[in-house]
């Protein structure tokens, strides 16, 4: 532990006045040789010679008060305009609603010939031969290059997307495929109306989609899943929210391959619902309970879901079968009403293989006579059980029965209960023909992230019985890029730190500068809610809550940001201003620090000085004048942008000799901002660095980074090795100079695992940086950053000279001292026994006494000494916050090598398929579905390993907790003890005025027995787990551990399971092989003590639902019609896939098991 003594305090308390008491007699008297530790008032001495010696430096170099001036003698070149918030949010949200209106405006109902997008795709044979295709219609088309779309495109005619698992010859297809033609006269009609028009789109009930303009379809070499109907918009648009309780049957009568069709068929269900719908699943035998920790409906985003689809697997076929238990558990769940809901549509959907009980009293009881919940039944797999009580069930309560008698039913299967739920919609007309519009998501055509539009579309036909048709034939959907939406909204007149945003009901974000997925997955909408995309506080919940109320307001909040690079937190203050945006579920807000009220805009009409100015951009007056780098902003249209910051700044002076910075086709505000800052700079290059020696000051570089994206850093060869961001809004430095006071220090970031550096071949620099901050006219702005660049192993010396108790007469190892004439330590001298360091507000290292630190220069302080940073953060130096990253991508869990194809499956050959025999045998067609449901299941559903239809291991998201660290409220100075017995330190700790550095002094550790919890500042991974408690056996892989290597009392975690092992009851600690299962292997034959615990599950998942954040649903739902007709309740089976298809899932499976990369095992699904 460690007790301190802070300046000017005294301790109450009986056990800390011991403390201080030791700690005074350690300070009082010296040690064996003559030395002892710094008395308080000899480091506080040093702290300000430090201080003044980086404020000197930086008057002379920063040249802060010469910019000032700089800016005062121009003035007359620009204007000081105001931001004012509410006119922004205004004017912006106005836009926004004009541009989605327009988009509207195409949503519009209107010899079998059309465009296959898939016609052309090469699905290739696993061994080399091309297979065989089915003739189609499908017509022949050329393709250009189009920008807009980013891929290329025939704006003549729509194209068609037709699932796999359907077959396109089917009567329903031909129909559909027919009456749909008459949509691309339309499409092509809207485009004329509206040349920005992105993607139109009808989705079929039946699966079929037509989109406009045509362009091939997505997925060359693999399996295409791709479903319309399962896509997050269509899924918005063809119902109203839901109320879904799923309960499944696992009494002993359900076990081997049933049992696995009912788990596929619950993740397939999952994958129905949005996040306007709500959810629970439980299982039944006697009686029920819930698979998961949810005790009630929860909201069905992905983190539930995937929570859900985990515990799934969990499930064991064992006990009788009790219907009555598990739909009063279903209605139970459905009548809380202490929990927020759908309160729209309500539904029971149960999974078993049949049952003889009706459980009439019940729908007595709960549901009848006004039958509010509908009921949809599901016979899964191939069995003899009587299906009528099952029939009966759906029919008596509204709803519809389903058999899924092997794995090709369920994906049809479990999607079809939509066009139940849409018959309220179709009765009420054009009441429901409201367009709604979607959360953010990605295309899956290549556009990136766009938000959509959607119109269900009715069929208004009347039967012969004149009756009104009431099915819903599809959904129209218009897309909208976010870029498009991004365009409308201000950037650079708001500063580096000010920003637009946007949400929806739900509060998830539509834009925002951190919605950045860094994984395109086009099955799953992207969600990211406002409270994670910033530091949750409860100012930005009562924010959130008023937008998503669609009020307006505004207010001035503290509170705390990352930094760009996600190492620092900063304390800031913020105005947010919010306002609806009319006759759509969104709302904006702006965020402006209050530094940015104001801004510049340059005023060159001085066509002689434009041309002065731009002169400073030419690479040959950078010798003399310093190199600069220019922001990669869109100055002009036909600009052309660029990675490499030296090729753009030829674009741009290549584009400038042809056009005026007055020019219609560029952004004048822009260009005259940049042409202004480029003078200005220049004429701090003449005025302070050119007249200065950097050498005599141990700098590297000076530099100048300005709002208007400029970066001046001289002299021209220091560019070399600038690696910061070209533009400044986008530079860590940047932000934060302007969010804090006084001189910023940024050393390289050098993660945990970073070892070692050439200092001789490498010069190490640590910036230096300060806001300038202007007054004009009692209008406060900070236009410009500037600082320096320390050579590292210079200045490292330089601090050890400064920390010292030499004068700069002195000369190094002229003073003595022995047990006589005692003399305190310091930083020079006794840099063997005294460890001096400069620690920056993030924790990372910045400058030290000690040689061997300056390659760990950058790195979090506790990689360095543990023992010391835990010291400094248990006495409140710093403080922690931790957050999560929902938009982190990490790789792909390694696959086993121990067998290419899925355990425990057999693979039939080509001649099996073939022989009527092997057809004809109810085992063998048995174990087909089983291997199918290995291969196939594992990549559609494993959303986390695949991406989208892709049966290669990628890159997945995943969740990442950060920690950072900052300073505390604390600015006393501490003289302070570790206390370890015979290996305690002692240490002192000051904050260095107007810097964002800690100075530390401590003794050096005699030993290593005082040791401390390494903090943990980098990123961790939540752990991937599936339910199973084993150890790693032949093959297995520990998720959280390696296989093969056990260690005493390790916890074991493991998602594919050794033969032989069994499932322990978890919580229970078992030492040596457990189970009954074989001898291990001799490389395995450890003991081990194995305790089984529930892994941690995304950040306190379990506990969150039970404190929902605030959400709104749609503000109308259809989920009722006196005149609906409910005589259509039930059919058996409806899919029967084509022997091409099973062939072509079969060549797959063989070439999937000659493959490298073998498939991801059933196991784990």
């Amino acid at each position: 532990m460690a007790m301190a003594a802070p300046t000017g305090s005294a301790a109450p308390v009986a056990p800390a006045l011991c403390g201080h008491l030791a700690l005074l007699l350690l300070l009082a008297f010296p040690a064996a040789h003559g030395y002892s530790f710094p008395q308080q008032h000899t480091m506080q001495y040093w702290a300000r010679r430090l201080e003044q010696e980086i404020d000197g430096v930086m008057r002379i170099f920063g040249g802060v008060q010469q910019l000032r001036g700089i800016y005062n003698e121009n003035r007359n070149l620009f204007e000081v305009k105001e931001n004012v918030p509410r006119k922004l949010v205004e004017k912006v949200a106005g836009d926004i609603e004009s541009l989605l209106a327009k988009k509207v405006r195409a949503l519009k109902e209107e010899d079998i010939e059309y465009y296959d997008s898939k016609a052309d795709t090469e699905y290739d044979d696993p061994d080399g031969e091309e297979v065989e295709r089915e003739k189609s219609n499908s017509l022949k088309l050329e393709f250009t290059d189009d920008a807009n779309f980013k891929t290329k495109v025939n704006y003549s005619y729509a194209a068609v997307q037709i699932p796999t698992d359907i077959y396109k010859g089917s009567t329903v297809i031909l129909n559909e495929l027919n009456w749909t033609q008459a949509l691309e006269d339309v499409f092509i009609e809207n485009r004329k109306e509206d040349p920005s028009l992105l993607w139109q789109v009808f989705g079929s009930a039946t699966g079929v989609t037509r989109y406009y303009p045509a362009t091939p379809w997505r997925a060359p070499n693999k399996i295409d899943l791709y479903d319309v109907r399962r896509r997050p918009w269509y899924i918005q648009g063809a119902s109203s929210p839901k109320d879904m309780v799923i309960i499944v049957d696992v009494s002993g009568s359900v076990s081997g391959l049933t049992l696995k069709l009912m788990k596929t068929s619950v993740y397939e269900m999952l994958d129905t619902l949005s996040d306007d719908d709500y959810v629970n699943v439980a299982s039944f035998n006697e009686k029920a309970k819930p698979v998961s920790c949810f005790k009630h409906l929860v909201q069905a985003n992905i983190r539930n879901k995937k929570v859900f689809k985990e515990d799934v697997q969990g499930m064991v076929a064992k006990g009788t079968t009790d219907y009555k238990a598990g739909f009063e558990y279903a209605f139970d769940q459905l009548q809380n009403s202490n929990i927020t809901r759908a309160n729209c549509n309500k539904m029971i959907m149960m999974f078993t293989d049949g049952g003889e009980d009706r459980v009439q009293d019940v729908f007595e009881k709960y549901n009848w006579p006004n039958k509010t919940v509908r009921v949809f039944t599901f016979s899964v797999g191939q069995h003899n059980y009587d299906v009528t009580p099952l029939q009966w069930m759906a029919c008596a309560n509204k709803g519809y029965y389903f058999e899924i008698p092997s794995i090709g039913a369920i994906r049809i299967n479990t999607q079809e209960y939509l066009d139940v739920l849409g018959r309220p919609m179709v009765l009420a007309g054009n009441r429901a023909k409201q367009v709604q519009w979607t959360n953010v998501y990605q295309d899956a055509l290549g556009l990136g992230l766009v938000v959509t539009g959607t119109l269900p579309v009715f069929n208004l036909t009347e039967d012969s019985s004149d009756r009104k048709n009431q099915l819903i034939l599809g959904v129209m959907g218009i897309d909208v890029a976010l870029n498009d939406i991004k365009r409308l909204t201000p950037r650079y007149n708001l500063g580096a730190n000010g920003y637009v945003f946007a949400i929806d009901l739900n509060g998830y974000v539509l834009l925002h500068p951190n919605l950045q997925p860094q994984i395109i997955n086009f099955r799953e909408p992207v969600t990211l809610d406002f409270l994670d995309a910033e530091l949750e506080d409860e100012n930005k919940e009562e924010i959130r809550r008023s937008m998503i109320d669609g009020n307006d307001g505004q207010r001035f909040i503290k509170t705390l940001i990352k930094s760009l690079d996600e190492q620092y937190i900063d304390e800031v203050f913020r105005t947010y201003t919010w306002a609806p945006i009319k006759s759509t579920n969104y709302s904006l807000g702006l965020v402006l620090p209050p530094y940015s009220t104001y801004y510049i805009q340059a005023n060159l009409s001085d066509q002689i000085l434009q041309v002065k100015y731009f002169e400073y951009l030419l690479p040959n007056s950078f010798e003399s004048e310093g190199h600069v780098f220019i922001a990669p902003r869109e100055y002009c249209k036909d600009l052309d942008l660029s990675d490499n910051n030296t090729e753009f700044l030829e674009n741009f002076i290549a584009l400038m000799e042809k056009v005026t910075p007055d020019s219609k086709q560029c952004d004048n505000f822009l260009l005259h901002n940049l042409i202004l800052d480029t003078g200005i700079t220049q004429q701090l290059v003449e005025r302070v660095w050119k007249d200065q020696d950097l050498n005599t000051y141990s700098l590297l570089a000076v530099f100048a980074a300005t709002d208007g994206g400029i970066t001046r850093v001289f002299p021209n060869k220091a560019a070399d090795d600038w690696e910061e961001e070209p533009e400044p809004f986008n530079a860590s430095f940047y932000r934060r100079s302007l969010d804090n006071k006084g001189y910023i220090f940024k050393p390289p970031y050098r993660d945990a695992g970073y070892r070692e550096l050439d200092l001789e071949n490498n010069t190490i620099g640590i910036l230096v940086s300060t806001a300038v901050e202007l007054s004009i006219g009692g209008k406060t702005l900070k236009p410009a950053v500037v600082g320096v660049k320390l050579d590292l192993e210079a200045w490292a010396e330089k601090f050890k000279v400064l920390a010292s108790n030499r004068t700069d007469r002195d000369q190094l190892g002229s003073r003595r001292c022995d047990p006589l004439t005692s003399c305190e330590m310091d930083c020079e001298a006794n840099n063997k026994d005294l460890i001096c360091v400069l620690i920056d507000d993030g924790g990372f290292l910045v400058l030290s006494n000690q040689e061997d630190h300056w390659y760990q220069v950058g790195k979090f302080f506790s990689e360095v000494d543990a023992n010391l940073m835990s010291a400094l953060y248990n006495n409140s130096f710093y403080a922690r916050k931790e957050s999560y990253d929902f938009q982190s991508v990490c790789a792909p869990e390694a696959q086993s090598n121990t067998g290419a194809a899925p355990r425990g499956v057999f693979v039939p050959t080509v001649a099996d398929l073939l022989s009527l025999a092997w057809w004809t045998s109810a085992a063998a067609w048995s174990l087909f579905q089983q291997f199918l449901y290995g291969l196939t299941y594992s990549s559609w559903f494993q959303t986390e390993e695949v991406a989208g239809d892709s049966m290669e291991a990628r890159e997945t998201s995943c969740i990442m907790k950060q920690t950072q660290y900052y300073f505390s409220t604390v600015n006393a100075t501490y003289n302070a003890i570790i206390d370890c017995g015979n290996c305690s330190r002692l240490f002192h700790a000051q904050r260095l005025a107007n810097t964002n550095l800690l100075f530390v002094v401590a003794d050096k550790p005699l030993c290593s027995q005082c040791e401390s919890v390494k903090l943990l500042q980098a990123e961790v991974r939540g752990i991937l787990w599936c339910p199973s408690c084993v150890p790693p056996g032949h093959g297995g892989r520990a998720v959280g551990g390696q296989a093969g290597s056990v260690g005493q009392g390790r916890e074991v975690r493991s998602c594919e399971v050794w033969q032989g092992w069994k499932e322990p009851a978890c919580g229970h600690s078992v030492r040596g092989w457990p189970w009954g299962a074989p001898r291990a292997p001799t490389a395995l034959s450890l003991v081990v003590s194995l305790t089984c615990k529930a892994p941690p599950r995304d950040p306190n998942q379990c506990e969150l639902v039970d404190r929902p954040r605030y959400r709104k649903g749609p503000h109308i739902c259809f989920d009722y019609n006196a005149t609906e007709d409910t005589s259509d309740c039930g059919r058996g089976a409806s899919f029967a896939p084509s022997l091409g298809v099973l062939l072509s899932l079969q060549l797959l499976l063989l070439y999937s098991s000659a493959s490298r990369h073998p498939l991801p095992p059933a196991a784990c699904l």
